[in-house]
């Protein structure tokens, strides 16, 4: 069994950095690009189950891949609540918090490291009530830290020869080389 993990396309406080939790920003025009490529990057593969946040950007990702009409809405698919820290970037937070790390001390107002992981251990608990295999990667919510995860990208964790394996992680998918593809494919088909 494999979880696909993928990350809502670019928005502008992804590209400046900015920590974005409740806020709800639209994708800009390249992570619309980026969605549409990862939907063509999985097209044919089959999902026996596909869930989203509530944000719109990450409800647009899905649409655009092609999995509108099979997406789930779940709460516990919410990024991190930044709480004081929504809106501002890591160094913003640095200067009147030095050395902040969010898997380790969460943030005032919002939740903690501890809070998230219940959540999603909550999430996982609902998964295997559905049937099948459903994978936990047993590591603490700190290793997080080590785990960037960026917009636009595709993860993959599934069962591995010794137990739980990362087998893809944070693959940015470039939406210019699927574009470029589909005008290749498509000059192929109308040429003799």
């Amino acid at each position: 069994m494999a979880i696909w993990l993928v990350r809502h396309g670019e928005t502008e406080w992804s590209i400046s950095g900015q920590h974005t939790g409740s806020t709800d920003i639209a994708l800009t025009p390249e992570g619309r690009l980026q969605a549409v490529a990862i939907g063509k990057l999985v097209a044919g593969r089959r999902f026996d189950h596909v869930y989203t946040s509530p944000m719109l950007r990450a409800q647009e990702t899905g649409r655009l891949a092609g999995f509108g009409d099979r997406i789930h809405v779940n709460e516990a698919l919410l990024e991190f609540d930044y709480g004081e820290f929504e809106g501002l970037t890591t160094e913003q937070i640095w200067q009147t918090h030095p050395d902040w790390e969010l898997f380790r001390d969460g943030c005032p107002g919002g939740e903690t490291p501890e809070q998230m992981a219940k959540r999603v251990d909550a999430l996982i608990e609902e998964l295997r009530e559905l049937g099948g295999n459903t994978l936990l990667l047993d590591l603490p919510i700190r290793f997080a830290t080590n785990l960037r995860l960026d917009a636009g990208t595709i993860s993959i964790v599934t069962d591995g020869r010794d137990g739980p394996a990362l087998v893809l992680w944070n693959r940015r998918v470039q939406p210019r080389a699927v574009v470029v593809a589909d005008i290749a494919a498509s000059i192929a088909r109308t040429v003799p």
